[in-house]
């Protein structure tokens, strides 16, 4: 399946914008943004991750909403 077609593994609507690369369950590796966003605030965001659209948009959902500090890993292979 490519990427353009896949979903987001938590609410199956939304197109993936991260992997989870260290999931602590592998049912969920992509999220879309409103859920990536969600687990930020809630307090559970994803330390290391892949971008998936080519931009940074974790990375500013991370800068935006998270208030832990946290060393995060964007991984790039």
């Amino acid at each position: 399946m490519g990427a353009h077609r896949r979903r987001c593994d938590w609410c199956r609507r939304g197109t993936p914008i991260v992997r989870d690369m260290e999931p602590v369950n592998s049912d969920y590796q992509y999220w879309c943004e409103e859920c990536a966003r969600a687990l930020i605030i809630k307090g559970d965001p994803i330390e290391t991750y892949r971008e998936l659209e080519g931009e940074p948009i974790y990375g500013r959902l991370l800068d935006e909403h998270c208030t832990l500090k946290r060393f995060y890993s964007f991984v790039t292979a």
